[in-house]
């Protein structure tokens, strides 16, 4: 009986000390501070980065303070002009819009451009780079400058940017929504081996190191690239410490893929709201295939089609004139 006593002694006791113990170990718990890489404005001014992409690269531009980090952006065009955002792709910041942009200001249109988090002036949270990190960064930096809504045009990643905005926040949009060469709807197989590689969680932690950093910064030293946009994307890759991990979560977590819900979504909303959507894409694009298009276009069944002939992944870049000639014609409407 005695050691029976015990026994049941024990069991009462045991259970009450394990939860007390946790209780002591655990609260109170501060909270994980969220780690901010810093963006471009703070390399030297000898940088060649200030040459290729000042921080006053367009007009009117200011700097928006949120919890993950501060984001740089700029409105160009006239203050009572109709309002249009546009939303640069994975790797290359809003200099991507360098000739469409000033097209749409001239048109009388109030443009709206932004780094995404990680890229360029706007700071790298450590953090999961997924569609709904970049759609709330959009949806704060609106309510920041005061807009309701606008018309929302993505390039590559920022097209599949501007989907799940455009079916998370349909409120926020007008009635336009453009997507060039928009990302989204990607397979493996398009994926190259380097890619996929690049994105792994091993080389995120090894790309992101000092050490590997430095390397990188001795090849960007040894020889500069004749083209602007590669040499930006060379320098952001060097000397941005949250600038390859962004890129590598952005491939593993963002809206690359897995997007048909939300095209489907967005196919819906502007058909019941009598929205229009605008999709552009070149013929020799070898980064998302033309073939995505007719993709889109079963899941957005009204969306019209633009096609550029011969028109590469980078098509603002190399195609400006027609690219813009598109969406003018297409937002006039």
């Amino acid at each position: 009986m005695p050691s029976s006593s015990a026994f049941q002694w024990v069991l009462l006791v045991c259970p009450a000390a394990v939860i007390l113990a946790y209780f002591f170990t655990v609260f109170p718990h501060s909270p994980d501070t969220l780690y901010v890489h810093p963006s471009l404005a703070t390399l030297p001014k000898t940088s060649p980065t200030w040459s290729i992409y000042p921080e006053n690269f367009y007009d009117g531009g200011e700097y928006a303070k949120f919890p993950y980090g501060n984001v740089r952006y700029w409105l160009i065009g006239p203050e009572d002009g109709k309002r249009v955002v546009l939303i640069h792709g994975i790797s290359v910041p809003a200099i991507i819009w360098k000739d469409v942009a000033p097209s749409l200001a001239e048109k009388g249109y109030r443009v709206l451009l932004y780094d995404l988090y990680g890229r360029g002036y706007s700071d790298a949270p450590q953090t999961t780079y997924d569609a709904s990190l970049y759609t709330t960064q959009l949806a704060l930096l609106m309510q920041y400058v005061g807009w309701d809504k606008a018309e929302i045009i993505g390039v590559s990643m920022g097209g599949a940017v501007a989907t799940a905005f455009a079916a998370q926040f349909p409120h926020l949009v007008a009635d336009k929504v453009v997507l060039i060469a928009s990302v989204g709807l990607m397979e493996s197989s398009d994926m190259s081996r380097t890619m996929k590689f690049l994105s792994s969680p091993l080389m995120q932690v090894v790309s992101s190191s000092y050490p590997f950093r430095l390397y990188l910064q001795y090849l960007a030293n040894q020889k500069s690239s004749s083209n602007p946009i590669s040499e930006l994307v060379r320098l952001q890759s060097a000397y941005l410490p949250g600038y390859n991990p962004a890129i590598a979560s952005s491939i593993r977590d963002g809206p690359l893929r897995s997007l048909a819900p939300q095209f489907a979504a967005l196919g819906r909303h502007s058909r019941k709201t009598n929205g229009q959507v605008l999709i552009i894409w070149g013929t020799a694009d070898s980064v998302v295939p033309y073939r995505y298009a007719a993709r889109i276009q079963a899941l957005i069944p009204h969306a019209e089609l633009v096609t550029i002939q011969g028109g590469p992944h980078d098509i603002t870049i190399s195609h400006p004139e027609r690219v813009s000639q598109a969406i003018l014609e297409f937002l006039s409407r």
